[in-house]
Parts: structure tokens; sequence; C-alpha cells
């Protein structure tokens, strides 16, 4: 068409639009639609007739004036940030939530695949009538590094690749994060550890309660070892840890990073332990001045050895490299990460990180 053709048509373009509105007022006008109901059809969406165009720093603007999750950051600005990004984290709401979801099965596959053995279900049950004491108390009871495990257990492989909800649309229950949740919960109350009310008092056991037990390194196979032996009533009990006074948990502190494990979680759990009449003991390697033998001839006459992996293996082609040469190995770089990024590691007791 002709450019005066096309200026005829622009023309009488409102008078069309003001004609389909008169049309559509009189349809309304004549069918039984209540002055009520046409104020509820007049905010209905409505189809354009026309194409929008909006600048892009017009929508840049808009997205950061109503942008709700200011907490989200892209990938390259989370340097040096080592909060929690669990996906599995919850807050209350989502715990009971989740934890209604769960159908208490008679035979619950989830307790079978757990190699802790943790009451599963009935902890779960405690969330869901918001029982969170109890639900701690039940992990707790099972499993001493009870938070821990709701951080890092790898739930997929054990407990919740069990779920008989893995084949429904929402999925299996988030069991990990309902462990976290009622761990981190009673972590908040600040209740001590004690032993059972319905044991027989410290007094009334048999001297061989009263015997000396070492277990070398404070690392999670030593916690729990040491807690159970406290709970059924042993009286010295005594870790040797070889890391200064400040870092304890083992592998949990120095090798997991803040992201995934914090500080005060398992420092927390080496607490609950203390809370027992468990004595740590810092500074003492094994292998120096220290040794079974020594520690026998002191009067310990049981020890126990939970010094874990202390050396890497390394492969003879990399033998002769060293820090200098950029070559770490997970027992150099990960110690150095969780020490420049862990809150509460070194011995000013520091909240942040530096």
């Amino acid at each position: 068409p002709s450019a005066a053709a096309a200026a005829a048509a622009l023309a009488g373009a409102p008078q069309r639009i003001k004609e389909r509105s008169m049309a559509r007022d009189d349809y309304l006008a004549v069918s039984a639609v209540s002055e009520r109901e046409r104020d509820v059809l007049a905010l209905h969406p409505r189809p354009l007739t026309h194409a929008t165009v909006k600048p892009t720093h017009r929508t840049i603007a808009d997205k950061a004036h109503f942008k709700r999750n200011v907490g989200a950051q892209a990938g390259a600005a989370l340097a040096a940030d080592f909060e929690d990004v669990k996906h599995t984290t919850m807050s209350e709401r989502a715990a009971l939530r989740e934890a209604a979801r769960c159908l208490k099965c008679a035979d619950a596959p989830c307790q079978r695949s757990c190699p802790t053995s943790l009451d599963i279900k009935a902890f779960i049950q405690c969330i869901s009538s918001r029982n969170y004491y109890g639900a701690a108390k039940l992990i707790f009871s099972d499993n001493p590094l009870g938070l821990t495990c709701g951080m890092i257990c790898p739930t997929s492989d054990l407990c919740v690749g069990g779920c008989n909800l893995a084949a429904s649309e929402e999925g299996a229950i988030e069991i990990g994060g309902l462990q976290q949740f009622a761990t981190e919960v009673f972590m908040r109350m600040r209740v001590p550890q004690v032993r059972d009310p319905r044991a027989p008092p410290l007094a009334a056991l048999p001297p061989s309660y009263r015997a000396k037990i070492a277990l070398v390194g404070c690392g999670p196979a030593s916690i729990s070892a040491a807690t159970f032996l406290a709970r059924l009533g042993y009286q010295d009990v005594t870790v040797f840890e070889r890391q200064p006074a400040g870092t304890v948990a083992g592998l949990s502190s120095l090798e997991i990073p803040q992201f995934r494990l914090p500080f005060a979680a398992a420092a927390f759990e080496v607490q609950l332990m203390r809370d027992l009449g468990v004595k740590v003991v810092h500074d003492a390697p094994l292998g120096g001045a220290m040794s079974v033998a020594s520690l026998r001839a002191d009067g310990y006459e049981c020890v126990f050895l939970g010094t874990g992996l202390p050396a890497p293996k390394v492969h003879p082609i990399f033998a002769e490299l060293t820090e200098a040469h950029g070559f770490y190995t997970s027992k150099s770089f990960l110690p150095a990460v969780a020490r420049a990024s862990k809150p509460g590691m070194c011995g000013c007791r520091r909240r942040t990180a530096p």
C-alpha cells in the first residue's frame, strides 16, 4: 500500500477501537451480567493488540526494584563466601510440611538402610508434632554425631535411597534435612548432655568403671566411642588430640568446608561429649613422646586408636613435588581452606571469617 493509504489506516485506528469498545458495551448491556460481575470481568487480563517496546535499562531497573531473593548470588559472586548452600537446609515450615508427608512405614526401609540404626520414622513423627527436643533426643541417643550426619551424610545412597515415596511426584522424604533441622534446634536450646537417669549412679558402679581409658585422635570415631563409654558410666575417659587448643573434631572441622559443615556444629558435638566428663588433651600427637606403650605405662588400661588417615596417598610420580611447586594434597589444601573460612577455629574464637 501507498504511504497515503497507510496514513489513512493509522488515522482511522482510534475510531475502530472506539467502535469495538461500544460494541462490547452494547453486548454487556443486553446480556444478563450485573454491574458487579461487569467490574469483575474488567479485571480479567486482555490479550494485547500491539507489540510492547521496553528499553533494556528499564527492564534491569524494574528487576532490581522488585527482586525478592536478594540473597541469591550468581556463581561469580560467591568468592570468599562460605555460607551454607545445602539444598537440604530447612526452615520450620518446610520441616513440618516434609514430616507430614512421611508414611511412617511399619517395616521402614529407610531405617534398615541407616548405618547408625536411627529410629527415623519416630524422630520424623516427633517433628510433625513439633516435639523437636524429642526428635533430637532420639537422634543423639543412637548417633552422637547426629548433627554432622544430618548435614553431610550421603542420604541419597542410604536412608533416602530406600524411601517408599521415591516413586511419588514429590519424591523421597528429605531425611537428612529433617535430621539437621531437629538437631540444630536442639543446639540452640543449649541443653547439656547427661547420663540416662534410669542408669545406675556412678557411685554404685563396680571399680572396673573407674579404669583409665585413652582415645587417640579427637575425630568422629573417638567422639562417638568416648560418648558411649561415658554414657555407660566410665569415669576416666581422656581423648588425646595432636592439634592445638581450639581445633577439635578432626576431619569434621579440618577437611570439610564451612558451607558443608560449620565449625560450630562439630564443636557442639564435642561439647556434648565433654558434658559427660570426657577430658580432651591437645598438642599430644601419637608417635613422638606419646605412644601406646607410654599410655599403658601411665596406667591406661584401654587405648582406642581413632587417628583416621593422617597422611595422604601420593602417586610416586608426584613424590618430589611440594607446595612450593603448587602441589597440594587434600591433607594440606583442605585444612588451609578450613582455617581461613571457618569462624571459631582460632584461639580467639572469632565469629566471622577473615
